[in-house]
């Protein structure tokens, strides 16, 4: 399985009320929710169940502004690992590998 989908975060998102006034940035759990949720559907899409998400490893390489248009793009990898990386333009933001239990 694998799949991409584009990702942008309004300015008005309550998350940047704190993170960081003045200069506001996507807090990388917000990266991670829509990565998590987009595996997810995927997921749900192909018959697949999932009950939990663990996130094996995540690294953010580059802050993200409010309003930016970015790529999510993902692939399995086996035994219920999914790498996912996420890329604005020019550059790649966050990546990772999500391990997926199923609800079987």
């Amino acid at each position: 399985m694998q799949g991409e989908t584009s990702l942008s975060f309004a300015a008005d998102h309550p998350a940047f009320a704190g993170h960081f006034p003045g200069r506001a940035i996507v807090p990388g759990v917000l990266l991670l929710d829509a990565a998590v949720h987009a595996v997810q559907q995927a997921l749900a899409a192909s018959g697949g169940g999932v009950t939990a998400c663990q996130v094996n490893s995540a690294k953010f390489l580059s802050p993200v502004s409010p309003g930016e248009i970015l790529s999510l793009s993902w692939s399995d990898t086996g035994k219920g690992q999914v790498r996912f990386g996420i890329n604005g333009p020019g550059r790649q933001v966050a990546g990772g590998v999500l391990v997926f239990g199923s609800t079987a």
